[in-house]
C-alpha cells in the first residue's frame, strides 16, 4: 500500500525533574543541598531516507512521543537526558503544520533533518538555590513538557521528468523499458494505483529519475480520479513527457486528449503549465501514429517523437532529447 499523506500529534520529552535532597555522611554535619538537576527531554526528529519508499509506516500511529529526561539525583547528579526519537520518512517530504497550514521543512535530500518537536529543559535541583540567605533550599523545579505540535507530512517525490498522459496511453510499459521499475501492465486502465520512480541510465555515470503518476482524467484536479491525489508528485519534475496514445480505444480523440491533460496540469499548478514538455505518441506500429504525428505538427506546433515501447523503437532518440534538457544538470 502506498500512502503519501499523513497527519500525526509528535510530543518532545518531558525533561527530568530536580531533585531536593541534602548531603548525608557520617562526619559531615549539616552537609548542605546536594540535589541534581533533570535531563532533558529527547527532540521528536524527522529524518529523510533514500531508503523509505511512503509514510505508510507512519499511517498506523498517530501520536510519536520521544523519550522523556531522568530526575536528577542526590550528590548532585544530573538524570539522563532522554533519546531523541527520529522519524525516517521519504526524501521529498514537505511538513506542514497542520494548524496554521504552513510549510515548516521540506526534506529535500537524503539525509536531511528537521527537528519538529523539542524536548523540555530539566528541572534545577536544589543545590541551585543554595545562597548566603537561603542555607537549606528546599525548592527543587519540576521538568518542562516537551514541545507538542500536529503536523502534516506530504510527499512530493523528487524526480528530473513526470511521466504524464491517459490511462492506458502506455505510461507503464515506457516506464518499465527506460528503467528498472516493474509497475503493473495490463490492457485495460488504471492497472497503476500509485506513483512509480525509476532510473533511466544515459552512460555509465549519468541518469535521470522518471516519475510515472497514474490515473489523469477529465476533472483530475476536482478530485476526479485517481490523478488528484498523485498530481503533485510532478510538482518537482523539470521535464513533462507527454505521452500519447494514437488510437484510443475508447474512441476519444487523441489530441483532444493531450489537451485535456494539459488542462488538468494547469488547473492544478499554473506553473505546470509553463513546465519544459516532450510530447511522445506510443505504439510507433499503428498506422495512427504517423498520422497523429503531423497533427501535433500541424495544428499544434508541437514536434512529437514516434515510440514503440514495445519493441524499443524510437527510445534512443527520445532518451537523447530528454538529456539534452536536463543538460548540465541530470540527477546522476
Amino acid at each position: 500500500m502506498f500512502v503519501d499523506e499523513v497527519t500525526i500529534e509528535v510530543v518532545g520529552g518531558k525533561g527530568g525533574d530536580g531533585c531536593a535532597s541534602f548531603r548525608r555522611e557520617k562526619y559531615v554535619p549539616r552537609g548542605g543541598p546536594d540535589g541534581g538537576d533533570g535531563g532533558r527531554g529527547g527532540d521528536v526528529v524527522l529524518r529523510a531516507n533514500r531508503n523509505v519508499a511512503s509514510l505508510l509506516h507512519l499511517a498506523n500511529q498517530k501520536t510519536w512521543k520521544a523519550e522523556r529526561g531522568e530526575q536528577g539525583g542526590s550528590a548532585q547528579r544530573h538524570g539522563a537526558s532522554g533519546d531523541d526519537l527520529i522519524i525516517e520518512t521519504p526524501v521529498g517530504t514537505m511538513v506542514f503544520d497542520a494548524k496554521n497550514d504552513l510549510l515548516l521543512k521540506d526534506l529535500k535530500e537524503d539525509g536531511d533533518e528537521f527537528i519538529v518537536a523539542r524536548g523540555g529543559f530539566g528541572g534545577k535541583g536544589n543545590v541551585r538555590f543554595k545562597s548566603a540567605t537561603m542555607r537549606s533550599p528546599l525548592i527543587a523545579t519540576p521538568g518542562e513538557a516537551g514541545q507538542e505540535r500536529r503536523v502534516r507530512l506530504e510527499l512530493r517525490m523528487i524526480a528530473d521528468v513526470g511521466l504524464v498522459g491517459k490511462p492506458n496511453a502506455g505510461k507503464s510499459t515506457l516506464l518499465s523499458r527506460l528503467t528498472k521499475a516493474k509497475p503493473k501492465i495490463a490492457s485495460y486502465p488504471f492497472t497503476t494505483m500509485q506513483p512509480h520512480l525509476g532510473l533511466a541510465q544515459i552512460g555509465p555515470d549519468r541518469g535521470f529519475v522518471i516519475a510515472d503518476v497514474p490515473g489523469l482524467i477529465e476533472g483530475a484536479h476536482l478530485g476526479v480520479g485517481l490523478g488528484h491525489d498523485f498530481l503533485r508528485h510532478i510538482q518537482r519534475a523539470g521535464v513533462l513527457l507527454h505521452l500519447v496514445e494514437p488510437a484510443p480505444i475508447d474512441g476519444t480523440d487523441p489530441i483532444a486528449n493531450y489537451k485535456a491533460i494539459r488542462y488538468e496540469l494547469e488547473q492544478f499548478d499554473a506553473e505546470l503549465g509553463e513546465r519544459t514538455e516532450i510530447v511522445a505518441v506510443s505504439k510507433k506500429d499503428l498506422p495512427e501514429a504517423e498520422v497523429v504525428r503531423r497533427r501535433f505538427a500541424d495544428e499544434l506546433g508541437v514536434e512529437a517523437h514516434l515510440i514503440s515501447a514495445v519493441t524499443g523503437d524510437g527510445l534512443k532518440s527520445l532518451v537523447e532529447a530528454i538529456a539534452a534538457i536536463l543538460n548540465p544538470k541530470p540527477r546522476w
